[in-house]
């Protein structure tokens, strides 16, 4: 008896879409990660890309508990002796609001070419509109 792998030809992908309104930012980004990787499926195999796609919309309207908002702190550096260079939490949530999520994700992904890909599936939006009806997105209730 031989066991079963996933082969690139197995792997069906789904697009999703999720509504980031009042969703607590650490919790929501545990269960995209999940999704990216592709546990939620009978098919999952940790050393394959077996994950779906997932949109975020209204990632400006994202929320974190406790005094985070006032606390928390992205980095981020430029290569050159001495550039470590900070930013707030609402510095980050005024200017470009999607990265709070994509920090928080890939956070939670492999750190290694994998991962890597398993990022690009994930699109996220500060507004409510995204371009990808074509896809056909289910809407995923993390809440």
């Amino acid at each position: 008896m031989r066991t079963w792998t996933v082969r690139p030809g197995d792997i069906e992908r789904d697009w999703h879409v999720v509504d980031a309104t009042d969703l607590i930012l650490g919790r929501m980004a545990t269960k995209i990660a999940s999704i990216l990787k592709g546990k939620h499926s009978p098919k999952y195999s940790p050393h394959a890309d077996c994950g779906d796609h997932v949109i975020v919309i209204n990632a400006e309207k994202i929320k974190v508990t406790g005094r985070k908002s006032e606390q928390k702190v992205y980095y981020r550096h430029t290569g050159y002796v001495g550039g470590l260079k900070t930013t707030s939490y609402q510095e980050m949530l005024e200017n470009t609001p999607t990265r709070i999520v994509e920090a928080a994700v890939r956070g939670m992904l492999p750190k290694n070419p994998l991962g890597r890909q398993m990022f690009l599936k994930l699109k996220v939006y500060a507004g409510d509109q995204h371009p990808h009806q074509a896809q056909q997105p289910k809407p995923l209730s993390l809440g």
